[in-house]
């Protein structure tokens, strides 16, 4: 991170008396944004937006291998292949990228100068999140675009497909934010290892979130069937967002089954975020 910006930041914007006042003259904003936006530069000079290359290749060598096929083969190939590679992509970046924001901080001692200053951990954490979730921004809309631009290549012209599949893009983004706000959770008390195989095991499970509730109605054990429904309510219900096969197909999600997604992701986040602030509120660095 690039502490000489922070610096200057808190220099400008936060007043030299105390955190209260810095908050009400809308300082905490502004330092949660000056960490975001380092946090995105770094993940920029750390070469993550390079696998943005590497996609592009396989989409394109995809969509010359699938020439002998017809054109709407060719096409449902093309999103399933994109969009579940964008979305894998995605999570890896999420989760060995996120479970190290604050590691890194710590190793390298920079999380000592930066609460030197009238920064609170909740800022700090949120800060990082945010710069994160930009960078998988950035990732997802490029993505996408590539699989639109595929999508109009092997078609020759125009093909209401390459619109179509923007929805899934939209909840394939919240659902990383969601895999962002676990590994976060789990990096603010936890080593990276450990935090990073824990919110791969959250990600799996959050996929199967039916058959969850449907076994804990089923097994005869009582303990059994209070684990699976409990798991069922804490776990986030990442099915919801389970388009992709939809999308190469031409279907779009009903509005009320998008904005549910995006509103039942916004909250299980912002829960995610406090419950991160709470437990790294009382983390002892020494």
């Amino acid at each position: 991170m690039q502490m000489a910006e922070v610096k200057e930041a808190y220099a400008r914007h936060a007043p030299a008396t105390s955190a209260r006042e810095a908050n009400a003259r809308g300082g905490a904003p502004r330092r949660v944004a000056a960490i975001a936006r380092n946090t995105f530069r770094e993940a920029v000079r750390d070469r993550v937006l390079y696998n943005l290359v590497l996609f592009v290749l396989i989409l394109t060598g995809g969509a010359v291998f699938l020439g002998e096929l017809s054109a709407a083969q060719e096409a449902k190939i093309i999103v399933d292949m994109g969009l579940s590679a964008a979305l894998l992509f995605g999570v890896f970046i999420a989760i060995f990228v996120g479970v190290g924001l604050v590691y890194k901080e710590i190793e390298r001692r920079t999380i000592y100068a930066i609460f030197s200053k009238p920064v609170g951990r909740g800022e700090f954490l949120l800060g990082k999140y945010l710069g994160l979730c930009l960078t998988l921004a950035v990732n997802v809309f490029v993505m996408g675009a590539g699989v639109s631009l595929a999508l109009l290549y092997v078609g020759s012209g125009w093909d209401a497909l390459a619109l179509r599949i923007w929805p899934a893009v939209g909840l394939i983004y919240v659902e990383l934010m969601i895999v962002v706000a676990v590994a976060i959770l789990f990096s603010s008390f936890s080593s990276p290892a450990l935090s990073a195989l824990l919110t791969f095991f959250v990600f799996i499970i959050g996929h199967f979130s039916a058959e969850l509730k449907g076994l804990s109605a089923t097994v005869g054990s009582a303990g059994t069937r209070v684990l699976f429904a409990a798991l069922y309510y804490l776990l986030p219900n990442l099915s919801n967002y389970a388009y992709i096969t939809a999308a190469s197909h031409g279907q779009t999600p009903r509005a009320a089954d998008f904005a549910g997604g995006v509103l039942y992701g916004l909250a299980y986040i912002a829960v995610l975020l406090a419950a991160s602030t709470l437990v790294f509120k009382r983390r002892n660095f020494k």
